[in-house]
């Protein structure tokens, strides 16, 4: 038996998550930051992590956007196999983004063309990714992505042959040469395996990922534990001035990969968090 969930549902509740997103921190990230300052003996890196806080508590209070750069709207959404949407679930989502940007006053990054360069006025259209899962439910994760972060990311073929050293070393230098770029501190993602696309699609849902949760496979866990701390060795640190907080967590998705390859995608989210999920 199917099971019906109503348009105005969808739209009422994915409206009211990127409105939110945008102005206030999840609470996992602002504790994150409130740790990392407690840890932090660098001058520098206190003042820019108290200031990431106040802006956090400010926007929150005033319904003002946690960053000038309200980002570009990704989706991932899981049906359920028993569920049956009423209407065009790309229409709808793309729907709430522009009556959130354009009633909210958000800015509006969004451009038709790469090159001619045209506003589309209302930060439409959203990245849409969706997939069929069991169940009779619809959920929607929602990543509003900054191209601070987004610009410092990238994705690599590396020869198949490669080693766990040398895959961190790749990562390591990623962040050591385009960290500072993305408004540390991070949350890198880490997508390895299948082809290129598949691997940018695992760095981007990787960022979804509750901070202290580690990969569920312990041997990618332990990498992650030890990415993070060579990240965090760099001292590029909050804001890139210096300090022990480059990154507050690494989270690596994995697929399986042809014999030849060895894609590699790295994902990098500023310190401006905005992500969340609905069920419906």
């Amino acid at each position: 038996m199917y099971r019906v969930i109503k348009e105005k549902e969808i739209f009422y509740k994915v409206s009211q998550l990127i409105e939110e997103l945008n102005f206030s921190l999840p609470k996992e990230v602002e504790e994150a930051l409130i740790e990392a300052k407690e840890r932090e003996t660098n001058k520098n890196a206190q003042i820019v992590l108290n200031i990431l806080l106040q802006n956090a508590k400010i926007a929150r209070e005033k319904r003002l956007p946690i960053c000038q750069d309200c980002g570009m709207v990704v989706a991932f959404v899981e049906i359920g196999r028993r569920v049956h949407i009423e209407g065009d679930i790309e229409k709808i989502i793309n729907e709430a983004v522009r009556d959130v940007y354009v009633n909210k006053f958000l800015r509006k990054s969004v451009v038709k063309d790469p090159l001619r360069r045209i506003n589309t006025e209302d930060n439409t259209p959203a990245i849409i990714h969706c997939e069929i899962v069991d169940g009779d439910k619809l959920k929607i994760f929602v990543l509003i992505k900054g191209f601070g972060s987004e610009n410092a990311s990238v994705v690599k073929n590396l020869l198949p042959t490669i080693s766990k050293e040398e895959l961190m070393k790749e990562v390591v230098e990623h962040v050591r040469l385009f960290g500072p770029n993305a408004c540390p501190p991070l949350i890198v993602g880490i997508g390895i395996g299948g082809t290129l696309e598949k691997a940018a699609y695992l760095a981007k849902k990787a960022i979804l990922r509750p901070l202290k949760q580690k990969n569920k496979d312990s041997f990618w866990g332990e990498i992650e534990e030890e990415l993070l701390s060579k990240i965090n060795e760099l001292g590029i640190g909050p804001g890139g001035l210096g300090g022990k907080t480059t990154a507050l967590a690494v989270h690596i998705e994995t697929f399986p990969v042809h014999i030849a390859g060895f894609t590699l995608a790295i994902n990098l989210q500023c310190c401006a968090v905005r992500h969340g999920w609905v069920e419906i």
